[in-house]
């Protein structure tokens, strides 16, 4: 598991009604707080203005990812069609 890191980018997993805050809201770790056990989490609109910044604990947001964590391996071109049939229909 990553560990969340200044600048990445997050989703929260809660709703936080009281900040207007909704789960699945992105934003941008800008500090980390209290030697990682909580993050300071702002939130811009599509402007980039920030329209809340708040601290929040890991539990409270999951970081996102661009790119796939892992590569799977493709089988070779003679078992791609048993591959394929496999994995939609069984």
């Amino acid at each position: 598991m990553n560990s969340i890191k200044l600048l990445d980018v997050v989703a929260l997993t809660v709703d936080l009604p009281e900040y207007n805050l909704s789960r699945g809201q992105v934003g941008t770790v800008v500090e980390i707080l209290a030697g990682g056990k909580a993050f300071e989490v702002e939130f811009s609109d599509r402007d980039g203005r920030t329209y809340e910044s708040i601290g929040l604990r890991p539990d409270q947001v999951m970081m996102l990812h661009y790119e796939p964590m892992k590569a799977h391996p493709m089988p070779a071109e003679s078992e791609q069609a048993d591959y394929t049939y496999a994995k939609c229909c069984n």
